[in-house]
């Protein structure tokens, strides 16, 4: 039979055909080895997205990879390109990247492949020009204008197309001479060897007619003909989610999607019997498949050709002199001469690694990318600005880099690795495998600016953004399959609110805990719905930016994979995500944006602008008592990495006191620490050695591993220490144990591992470390496959941290003033941020017309909340606002500010009803009522009479038509606040509920009073939600009052059975035991109900005013409690 069989699949969509294809890459190369292929092609619509992960699964299995891609010509019409050559891959990526391109009329609607093909669809747009103008429809098709086929035709072979081809539409209209000519053009183009016919055999309703006619045209012309099968998912069961995805696609229902759906269930992977029966009557359509398989020798799993730019030198000087030369004279001045030894000896070691990987060059494009990120800086923050006096770096380094004292040298990292004991081998070693990552984290607007300056130094050609694909998570997929089936909206929302955030195939154990459905879902349509959700787990819904990943190349990176534009106007981004540029030897930088970095920007202009003097962050005291005491008492909210919940419940049990100790409380609330058992031991040791008056030793699996763990006591908290334990314990060399580290992060990574146990134990034998030992210390490092930080990142993370607890601490006001203009970021939404704000003595008050700005501002110890944080409002309008009264003065009342700004009254209302127009003196209701009256006043006249838009008075008695408007009272103004700041400036909702709530619930405030093991009962707002994976079902809440927060405890028994109140209510009533423990409370619960409260009672009494409430504040009959649902961190 020889390398292949006599059939090869050469037209095949995986679900990297968005919405079309039906099967997963790695389900079409399983049933492709079930079914003995030794060759298979890929041709998704208009796209590489899948190819390379397609051309690795495939390769790995022993199958031959034929990348190619179905492209939609500017007619509408498709055309099959397959890449025979690397020069042919070239030009497939330079066709695709023009059709992403194009120009198209953003009401053009994109047809559908299923309309296409039954020739529904526009198949007459006229052909488009090249352009790189973007265009921002959603729905915007790629579209090749056939014209530039010519030019780039070389090393390609080119299929007709399916039924949607210009060739297949021909035949179908019996123009024969049309099809001919058509067929000549193709060979003019490409060459007879290059262009085959091709028939399709889906038994569809024209099939066999247009096969036969296609033959005797290939006949006539001395082509080859080709059988494929319009392949769309690997198996026949499968039909049923492609009519699916044709539904989602069109926005329909299957009833209300016929037309778009496909005829049949027949275009799945067949095997080679089947095929030889359905082209019994053409077996050389099945020889041909073969002999283009043989043509096909690019294989992309090992033949793309990537290089990284060169770094420029000066004549008879290298890259490695150039790195060298700055290295040293740097070490020079950051190292004192007592330092300067061993910091020689680690450049020399580095130097020597990266030489041998010829990696100087990448080093030192790094370096000046940063170069160009000071000038972005310079630019935006001004030679003169505070965050300039502060000597801020434009970006800092993150991830393994940081371990690199090269790295710190050059600018690319702000810790210095020697300090921190800092394992290099992670980052580089001899046996590297790959290019490592240099991540670096910069402010929001340097980054967008940083982005703009590599686009105009390298050209988009050269440069793109990694992409990224939005799967079908659980309720993802039940709203779009839903939908489709015509199942009730209502029903579909409420099973993806009250789900967890899981993968779509466990839909099915979901139903099971939602009352009412766990009787449907085995009944249809609920049946189809959980089967259908359990197939479309993990697909692809669309392409979308990676956070900052970025490619850049020597050659046109355009030839390498298909570039097309971002959604953000001026942006690109590749058609590959992080996993296959890594496949593809991709040299990825990471400019990620890092909203703490712009925080820490913005607090030190808002110290500076209040006449308070300039602060350098790089010269405070990293080891203040005061701040450490913040941070041990878990008053953390807002700051940089440990203000979770699960820190703030941590911090009093570790209290760390230096910055040591924060580098490893960054990285221990992760779950690889967690799933790994290290995070008990450490807390207890921690505790143990605070309290106890002689060291304690901890314990180690074995004594080889006491130099490695000495630091973490005795347990893995840190990657790099996955590396050195391996090498300690198995003997493992550097590159071997960052191959463990590796199969730690990618798909499937367990069994990567289980694989590398082989290894491990025999090395561990060999050093005489017992069986039961070694078994134990791998079953913790494969707990970090979990998801675990390097120690030289946290390092970088921690010194971030201090520096925000250090603002926190010192400038509450800037600080917290910097946290909200910055949102969002953190764990936390705006209303809860200023209800801590507001614990620690600031105070927050509304938009005011005349005295906010867009952004929020500080007066002394006070906190003004900006127009940009009134929704529906809107940037332009807000700077609208503010132009015209630094232009013209102040608003003396709300009818000057009609007069003046034209906005929209609703626009006008929603400022009412925060505050911003309280210093005129009308009451909210009252102010709202005269809007009524000032809008139409405005709109009165024409402009052909040019009569003026006041209204003349009209002399009627008015008297008795006269209402007393009662002014808008409390509870009214929170719910108001909430709808449209997301905030309250005034008040915290439970402090009006508090009048009217049973007597024996206790406050936050109550509980430091009361003993362990109490039985209380608290009501709050919940303000965070998690169910973390590693906590065994169990559930914690966060709640808030208005006197503080406490955590809640929820077992998976109680969670279950009060699954809808515990997942939807905002307000509630736990009843549970006061858990007090090594310094942190804990509410254990036995009963959770929601909050409910007769709307009369709303009514708050006087005394429960707070006393700077306005004084137009009444009694008023309350808007309902369920009008109000703040934003809480929920099940991220």
């Amino acid at each position: 039979m020889g390398k292949y069989n006599d059939y090869v699949e050469l037209h095949l969509h995986t679900a990297f055909s968005f919405l079309d294809g039906a099967s997963l890459p790695e389900e079409m190369v399983g049933r492709a080895v079930e079914l003995g292929y030794r060759a298979l092609a890929i041709t998704d619509h208009d796209g590489l997205y899948g190819a390379m992960e397609f051309a690795q699964l495939a390769h790995a299995a022993g199958i031959q990879p034929i990348t190619g891609a179905e492209l939609t010509l500017s007619d509408g019409s498709h055309l099959t390109l397959l890449a025979a050559t690397e020069t042919g891959y070239a030009n497939l990526c330079r066709l695709i990247t023009e059709a992403h391109h194009a120009p198209l009329a953003e009401s053009a609607p994109r047809p559908t492949p299923q309309e296409e093909e039954n020739g529904t669809g526009d198949a007459h747009t006229p052909a488009l020009a090249r352009s790189v103008r973007r265009i921002a429809s959603a729905d915007r098709a790629p579209r090749l204008d056939p014209d530039l086929l010519p030019a780039h035709a070389e090393g390609l072979i080119l299929l007709t197309g399916c039924r949607q081809g210009r060739l297949a539409q021909l035949i179908d209209a019996r123009r024969f001479q049309d099809a001919e000519r058509l067929v000549r053009e193709y060979v003019a183009w490409f060459g007879a060897d290059n262009v085959i016919v091709e028939l399709q055999q889906n038994l569809v309703f024209g099939d066999t007619p247009r096969i036969q006619h296609l033959v005797q045209l290939a006949d006539h012309l001395g082509l080859r003909y080709a059988a494929t099968g319009n392949v769309h998912y690997h198996d026949q069961s499968r039909h049923r989610l492609q009519d699916v995805l044709v539904a989602i696609r069109n926005r329909t229902t299957l009833d209300q999607s016929h037309r778009q759906r496909r005829p049949n269930a027949q275009f799945y992977l067949r095997s080679l019997t089947e095929m030889r029966r359905l082209f019994a009557r053409y077996p050389l359509s099945l020889a041909t498949t073969r002999w283009i398989a043989e043509r096909c020798e690019f294989n992309l799993a090992t033949d793309l050709a990537y290089t990284f730019p060169d770094y420029p030198t000066q004549p008879g000087e290298t890259p490695d002199d150039v790195l060298a030369r700055l290295c040293w004279a740097e070490l020079d001045r950051r190292y004192p001469e007592e330092d300067r030894e061993r910091a020689a000896a680690r450049l020399r070691e580095e130097l020597a690694v990266i030489a041998k990987h010829r990696l100087a060059g990448f080093f030192l494009l790094y370096r000046d990318l940063l170069e160009l990120a000071r000038e972005v800086a310079l630019e935006i923050r001004g030679a003169d600005s505070a965050r300039s006096y502060a000597k801020l770096p434009p970006g800092r380094g993150r991830g393994s880099s940081v371990s690199s004292i090269v790295c710190y040298l050059i600018g690319l990292s702000h810790v210095d690795p020697l300090a921190h004991n800092l394992f290099f081998g992670r980052f580089l070693n001899e046996e590297l495998s790959s290019i490592p990552d240099i991540d670096l984290d910069f402010p929001r607007e340097i980054r967008e600016r940083l982005i703009e300056r590599v686009y105009e130094r390298y050209g988009p050609d050269r440069a793109a953004l990694v992409c990224a694909f939005s799967t079908y998570k659980l309720r993802s997929a039940v709203r779009d399959i839903g939908k489709a089936l015509g199942l009730p909206l209502p029903e579909l929302d409420k099973i993806a609110k009250l789900s967890e955030p899981r993968s779509a195939n466990a839909l099915s154990h979901e139903l099971d805990f939602i009352p009412g459905y766990a009787e449907k879902k085995d009944l249809p349509p609920w049946r189809d719905l959980v089967e259908l959700a359990e197939q479309l787990a993990g697909f692809p819904r669309h392409v979308t930016q990676h956070v900052g990943g970025m490619v850049v190349s020597s050659r046109p990176l355009c030839e390498i994979v298909p570039i097309q534009p971002a959604a953000m106007d001026g942006r690109f981004i590749c058609q590959w995500d992080k996993d296959s540029c890594d496949d593809a030897k991709f040299v990825k930088i990471d400019f990620l944006a890092l909203g703490m970095l712009s925080l820490v920007e913005e607090c030190l202009e808002l110290i500076a602008a209040g006449g308070k003097p300039p602060v350098d962050l790089s010269r405070i005291d990293f080891n203040d008592p005061a701040v450490y005491d913040m941070i041990c008492a878990g008053d953390t909210i807002g700051v940089f990495q440990i203000e979770s919940r699960a820190q703030i419940q941590m911090l009093p049990r570790t209290r760390p006191r230096t910055l040591d100790d924060l580098v490893v409380q960054v990285a221990i609330v992760r779950p690889g620490p967690i799933v790994g058992g290290a995070v008990k031991p450490y807390v207890e040791h921690r505790q143990v050695q605070r309290t106890s008056f002689l060291p304690i030793e901890p314990h180690y699996d074995h004594p080889c591993l006491e130099p490695v763990l000495r630091e973490t006591h005795g347990v893995i908290l840190f990657q790099e220490q996955v590396l050195q334990v391996a090498m300690a314990l198995a003997g493992f060399s550097a590159g071997q144990a960052d191959m463990l580290r590796r199969s730690m992060s990618r798909k499937r990574s367990r069994e990567a591992m289980l694989r590398l146990w082989s290894d491990f134990r025999e090395g561990a034998l060999r050093n005489g470390v017992p069986l039961e030992v070694a078994k134990a210390v791998f079953k913790k490092l494969l707990g970090f496959a979990s998801y675990g930080f390097p120690k030289a990142h946290a390092a970088a993370f921690a010194i971030l941290a201090y520096q925000s607890c250090w603002l926190k601490y010192y400038y509450p006001a800037e600080f917290t003033c910097a946290l909200l203009n910055n949102q969002p970021m953190g764990f936390y939404p705006p209303h809860v941020l200023i209800n801590d704000a507001k614990r620690h003595g600031l105070r927050v008050l509304p938009p005011d017309i005349n005295l906010s700005g867009l952004r929020c501002s500080v007066e002394g110890n006070t906190i003004r909340i900006g127009l940009g944080y009134i929704s529906g409002l809107g940037e332009q309008s807000g700077t609208q606002i503010i132009l015209e009264r630094e232009a013209n003065g102040p608003y003396r009342s709300l009818a000057d500010f009609v007069r003046r700004v034209p906005l929209p009254a609703e626009a006008i209302e929603r400022m009412i009803s925060v505050g911003a127009f309280d210093r005129f003196g009308l009451g909210r209701r009252e102010a709202l009522w005269q809007l009524g009256l000032f809008i139409p006043a405005r709109r009165f006249g024409t402009r052909k009479t040019n009569v003026s838009g006041r209204q003349l008075p009209l002399a009627l008695p008015v008297a008795q038509d006269g209402v007393e408007l009662r002014p808008m009272g409390a509870w009214e103004q929170v719910a108001a606040d909430y709808e449209i700041l997301g905030l309250s400036p005034r008040y915290h909702p439970l402090g009006l509920l508090r009048h009217c709530l049973p007597a024996d619930l206790v406050t936050t405030a109550d509980l430091t009073e009361l003993p362990d093991d109490t039985l209380v009962r608290i009501a709050g707002l919940v303000v965070c939600r998690q169910r973390p994976a590693t906590a065994k079902g169990i559930t914690f809440l966060l709640l808030e009052d208005e006197r503080g927060l406490v955590n809640v405890i929820i077992y998976p028994s109680l969670y279950e059975s009060r699954r809808l109140v515990v997942r939807g209510e905002p307000f509630i009533i736990v009843e549970g035991t006061l858990q007090k423990r090594d310094e942190t409370i804990n509410i254990i619960a036995r009963a959770v109900s929601p909050l409910e409260t007769d709307q009369q009672e709303l009514t708050p009494p006087e005394a429960a005013i707070p006393q700077d409430a306005p004084l137009h504040t009444e009694p008023e009959p309350a808007t309902a409690l369920t009008s109000i649902a703040p934003a809480a961190h929920n099940y991220r």
